[in-house]
């Protein structure tokens, strides 16, 4: 751990902007897991299927 903060602290200039970067990059990661896995579950889901063409015909991105 603390060779992982050292190494990102020399990056980034101090270990609380190297602990800063690992947090708002571990929030990242997650934020895209949970898209994955929101767009998994929507592309499985006839309706969300319907609804989410619905809006693109409103949009004017579909036909």
């Amino acid at each position: 751990m603390e060779t992982a903060i050292r190494t990102l602290a020399e990056e980034y200039g101090s270990r609380t902007e190297a602990v800063r970067y690992a947090l708002l990059r571990t929030y990242k990661e997650k934020l895209i897991e949970q898209a994955k896995a929101d767009a998994a579950r929507a592309e499985a889901d006839p309706v969300d299927q319907a609804e989410m063409l619905a809006i693109q015909r409103f949009m004017g991105v579909a036909e």
